[in-house]
């Protein structure tokens, strides 16, 4: 305790020179814990829009990721209905949707397109939350309540077929038996994914209604989606044991686009703290090597009353410690002004590529972050110290006692 005191008292010494130390040393722990919460807000916001994509849990055939099919659904799942059921009697699981997908050609009467279909229920809209954005007319009617075939399509695809909600268009697929069949849908709305290209081809049709148009009563697959607080890896176990035959694929294992972004971001903010701690390293180091050269004369005179050197260097440690606590605790706080701020203040950042739409700006304040990055930059303060003090400490005693 005398020791720390000493050391509070030794930071006042030089006011102006302490003020800057610790508005540096605030200045990157801003900088860091804000980029790191910022990349973990885009962590959580693509784990969460990956979630909701896929579900938690993908339920297929065992060849379905593997093998490329011969005919539609040829993978496909025939007792889904039952496995669905079973599936629901699991605790953690909010919901089973189960979903076609197949593609062929779409067309207006005057020309046609290759389209990609989704074939899902209409409570699937719902389940998701908002992931698409509805441009026109509605989202599909449950099943029960459609008097006429219903379809919805993605904006660009509407613009290429010059299609408006209550217009009809024609799907033509293949069916499972290898013919051609065609059906015609009413325009029911027009919906934006946020990725031009997936809207281009994108069509989202009734389960019902796409299996009527492929001759079948199969599904592709299932998606699983789990209550917010659910262990995703002991879900997974569980569906395991009791859809043996199924493969199980979580959510990250088809996230490609998730994994690349946090490999990315990862480089990224490494490659900053490192800079960072370069800049604090220098920065704190010269300022103590200045402070250690002032008081030389002040070193040999304690060393000349008996004051061990690794008495005299703890001190410096300390005296750079509490320059670093200060100058974290500073930074923190301003890092959670920032994050709060944030919060309320509609920020929107620009459109990442190859989607059409942008994201409001958030920054996560992790309690994690925040004491790793304090910790790094009190580790380097101090080693910046020993190194300096231990510089003025190896002068004999005669010339430090005359040095000016």
């Amino acid at each position: 305790m005398r020791r720390l005191k000493h050391a509070l008292l030794n930071v006042q010494r030089n006011r102006r020179r302490s003020v800057m130390s610790v508005l540096i040393i605030a200045i990157a722990v801003l900088a860091l814990v804000s980029a790191g919460g910022f990349g973990l807000f885009t962590y959580q916001s693509l784990a969460e829009a990956a979630a909701r994509d896929t579900g938690h849990l993908t339920l297929s055939s065992q060849q379905y990721f593997t093998e490329q099919e011969d005919f539609p659904l040829q993978c496909g799942l025939a007792d889904w209905q039952q496995q669905r059921q079973a599936l629901m009697a699991i605790n953690g699981i909010k919901a089973v949707q189960p979903r076609i997908e197949f593609s062929g050609l779409i067309s207006n009467g005057d020309k046609s397109a290759i389209f990609i279909g989704q074939g899902v229920l209409a409570s699937e809209f719902t389940q998701k939350g908002p992931f698409l954005d509805v441009k026109a007319g509605q989202l599909l009617s449950p099943e029960e309540r459609q008097e006429q075939p219903q379809v919805l399509l993605g904006e660009e695809l509407a613009r290429n077929m010059k299609a408006k909600p209550g217009n009809w268009i024609t799907l033509l697929s293949t069916t499972t038996e290898g013919a051609l069949n065609a059906y015609d849908f009413m325009v029911q709305g027009i919906v934006s994914t946020g990725v031009p290209e997936m809207d281009k081809r994108l069509v989202y049709v009734s389960l019902d209604f796409s299996q009527a148009l492929l001759a079948t009563d199969k599904v592709s697959l299932m998606s699983v989606f789990a209550f917010a607080n659910q262990d995703i890896e002991q879900l997974k176990q569980q569906v395991e044991q009791q859809q043996a035959s199924l493969l199980v694929t979580p959510w990250w294992k088809q996230a490609f686009f998730y994994e690349a972004v946090k490999g990315l971001y990862n480089r990224i903010f490494g490659v900053m703290g490192i800079i960072m701690a370069l800049v604090v390293f220098v920065s704190l180091f010269n300022t103590l090597s200045m402070s250690v050269t002032e008081r030389t004369r002040e070193i040999g005179t304690l060393s000349a009353l008996g004051t061990a050197n690794s008495e005299q260097l703890i001190g410096f440690v300390l005296e750079a410690v509490v320059l670093a606590v200060i100058g974290s605790l500073i930074g923190l706080l301003l890092s959670g002004s920032v994050s709060l701020f944030l919060l309320f203040a509609d920020i929107q950042m620009p459109p990442p590529p190859g989607r059409s739409v942008g994201y409001p700006l958030h920054i996560t304040f992790s309690l994690f972050l925040a004491a790793i990055v304090s910790f790094g930059v009190v580790c380097i303060c101090a080693l910046a110290s020993a190194i300096a003090a231990n510089k003025g400490l190896k002068k004999p005693i005669t010339e430090a006692l005359i040095y000016v």
